[in-house]
């Protein structure tokens, strides 16, 4: 067994993929819950029944919820709760920590408020934490948690800490990559669930695949814009983090992001959408932290813009495409 000591904050699909992973690895890892129904569920059934319905989860994942108890002893800090509860959680985990740790962000969004990515979020309520990473891929939670392949990227400023989350999350059916552009990585993570919405919406419309590649390709020059506005790399747009995570995203129907995009489609409205997703859609909440943030960079995202007016201003999805397909022409430029 490795002496490193993890806690796991959040335990939707994709912490308690992560967390059981690691656990399954050797560590000792500790998964910090809020619900403390769903922390009986896995103490006693070893099962995240309402999350991750299905996956016998290791017996040497321990569950709790009192972050005292998870976070206190730890040597390395994942944080997997949704956007909109990060900054909330991160805070508490500044007050049950004895000792500042390195951080693995594997939250993918954009805070409303502030437009700041989930690192930024995490350095200021753990200002003392002596590094930052950040895991994006094309990662579905629930393919992962059966054991099917799959690849990811975590990305950092320090190499060491890169290589350290690559050992520990590696095993045979997950291997991270590691690279250096966090800024890109999360601009990356955080936009694919806006374009999801938008792949889901046009197969809901009964679009094709013309349609589909199309999306994905000019939705590609968008995130890079953004990447480079706020200082990221636009390359890492053509990796795992990018191109890789638009395609599971846009194209996979356990992806919540697509299952709403495909409500929204279908003529449902964004309250009855979002009801039948049954989980977190971080794509609505990102949709509103995306658009108002290129707006005050004065970036251009014509289809980001699209699905927030069909999200928060009510118009109808086929005017939205509409509005795409006769804006002026212009050449074909990745950042253009």
């Amino acid at each position: 067994m490795t002496p490193e000591r993890i806690t796991v904050v959040g335990a939707g699909a994709w912490g308690t993929t992560l967390a059981a992973l690691l656990a399954r690895n050797g560590y000792a890892v500790r998964l910090w819950v809020r619900e403390s129904e769903i922390v009986d569920a896995i103490r006693r059934q070893h099962e995240n029944s309402r999350f991750l319905p299905g996956v016998t989860l290791p017996e040497n994942l321990y569950a709790t919820a009192d972050m005292d108890d998870a976070a206190a002893e730890a040597t390395l800090l994942v944080m997997a709760t949704p956007s909109r509860w990060l900054r909330a959680a991160a805070r508490a985990c500044a007050g049950a920590l004895r000792a500042p740790v390195p951080v693995v962000s594997v939250t993918k969004g954009l805070e409303i408020e502030t437009g700041k990515r989930m690192s930024e979020v995490i350095l200021e309520e753990l200002p003392h934490t002596p590094a930052i990473a950040a895991l994006s891929g094309p990662n579905l939670a629930p393919e992962i948690a059966r054991g099917l392949p799959a690849a990811t990227t975590i990305a950092s400023a320090d190499a060491g800490l890169a290589a350290r989350a690559q050992r520990a999350f590696s095993a045979p059916h997950f291997r991270p990559y590691t690279g250096s552009d966090i800024v890109g990585l999360e601009v990356c993570g955080a936009m694919k669930n806006v374009i999801a919405l938008a792949a889901g919406i046009c197969e809901g419309l009964g679009f094709g695949h013309n349609a589909a590649a199309a999306l994905l390709t000019r939705s590609m020059a968008e995130i890079a814009r953004l990447v480079r506005r706020l200082g990221g790399q636009p390359d890492t747009v053509a990796g795992l983090s990018g191109i890789g995570d638009l395609i599971a995203t846009c194209m996979s129907p356990i992806s919540r992001n697509h299952r709403v995009g495909l409500a929204l489609g279908r003529g449902q409205d964004a309250r009855a959408a979002l009801g039948d997703s049954g989980q977190v859609a971080e794509g609505v909440p990102t949709t509103e932290a995306v658009v108002r943030l290129a707006r005050r960079l004065g970036v251009d995202l014509p289809i980001c813009e699209q699905v927030y007016a069909i999200l928060f201003d009510g118009r109808p999805a086929a005017d939205a495409v509409r509005a795409l397909m006769t804006r002026d022409p212009k050449s074909e430029t990745f950042l253009g």
